[in-house]
């Protein structure tokens, strides 16, 4: 007898999918706008690159931390951490190496596939992290002091980038507003902006000076202080590889992925909407809210559909991500 397959509600048919030859041809897009060199080409290309070089080794599986030369080696004995119920989605979550060769990481390069080799020689320890601003308490400590007194845990999470791939990881971390209830924030500070490291001499990404280097990104206090919104200090149960952002990155998972950013050394909190590299690029592509929304199309892509990275499957975009339940509120809406 035939095996029937029960096709999930969220399943749509492959007809309604955004033909694969539209969806990638982006480059050619802005070419015949005139954005023909490499440098300002990259410039407009935001969050994710859809180009596929040759595929480079991820981490042993079974490797331990530190015979990994791309991993942050931070804390080693809160590894693996206990997994929060709250936070899981059943089901499998996206292969581990799938996860660790296709990500972005634009210091080093707009190539997904290339940036675990090229972060072999940055340097994460020791690792200054500041926490300034409109606060009482004001702190400067190593990003191993921090991770160490801060409570960590696991969560299973969906990660959507703004062009419409994604996945779904185990990430090791702590909610943002634990550290921020540790500063005390000021009554007039109004938005969180976050700041990552500045180093072209180790990240040859950031020779390229069409970007407002260093990456810098922002939240709304509300948000910022949101329980979804966690510092990532490690995934898969280890501490966080390079190329995922070690030793600090923030994780926004109702928002677009370029929102989450890597390597972070400083948190600041101010009273005015901060200004972020991808806004500041192309605000009309890519503006400070940057909520995933099946019905806002990007203005030159659906984001009606996405594609999960290791199986290829394309599945329809869930409102804020299928995290409405906790975020709408803060958008004056309902459960997405």
């Amino acid at each position: 007898m035939a095996n029937l397959r029960s096709k999930p509600s969220w399943e749509i048919p492959e007809r309604h999918v955004t033909p694969e030859k539209f969806f990638w041809n982006r480059r050619q897009f802005l070419r015949q706008l005139g954005f023909a060199s490499s440098a300002t080409l990259g410039a407009f290309v935001a969050g994710c690159d859809g180009a596929k070089p040759e595929a480079v080794a991820a981490p042993k599986p079974g490797a331990k931390p530190s015979e990994d030369p791309n991993a942050s080696t931070v804390a080693l004995s809160k590894y693996p951490a206990a997994r929060n119920p709250e936070f899981n989605i059943p089901g499998r979550v996206t292969d581990q190496k799938e996860a660790a060769t296709y990500n972005n990481f634009y210091e080093f390069t707009t190539l997904k596939n290339g940036v675990n080799r090229l972060t072999h020689g940055f340097t994460i320890a020791p690792w200054q992290v500041e926490v300034s601003g409109l606060v009482e308490k004001p702190l400067r400590l190593d990003a191993e002091e921090l991770i160490s007194m801060m409570p960590l845990e696991e969560r299973v999470y969906r990660f959507r980038c703004v062009e419409a791939w994604a996945m779904i990881v185990p990430w090791t971390g702590f909610p943002l507003a634990k550290l921020l209830e540790k500063v005390q924030p000021k009554p007039e500070a109004k938005f969180v902006r976050f700041v990552s490291f500045n180093r072209p001499d180790q990240a040859p990404g950031m020779r390229d000076t069409s970007y407002p280097w260093p990456y810098t990104e922002g939240l709304r206090l509300d948000e910022a202080m949101n329980p979804l919104t966690l510092v990532g200090a490690g995934i898969y149960g280890k501490p966080l590889p390079k190329q995922h952002g070690a030793p600090l990155r923030m994780v926004v998972p109702w928002k677009y992925g370029y929102k989450s950013i890597k390597s972070i050394v400083k948190i600041e909190l101010v009273e005015k909407q901060p200004a972020t590299l991808w806004e500041t690029l192309a605000p009309d592509e890519y503006p400070f809210e940057s909520n995933v929304n099946p019905a806002v199309p990007h203005p030159r892509w659906s984001q009606a559909t996405e594609r999960l990275i290791d199986s290829g499957d394309r599945v329809r975009t869930q409102l804020y991500n299928g995290y409405g339940s906790y975020v709408a509120k803060l958008y004056g809406g309902n459960k997405g």
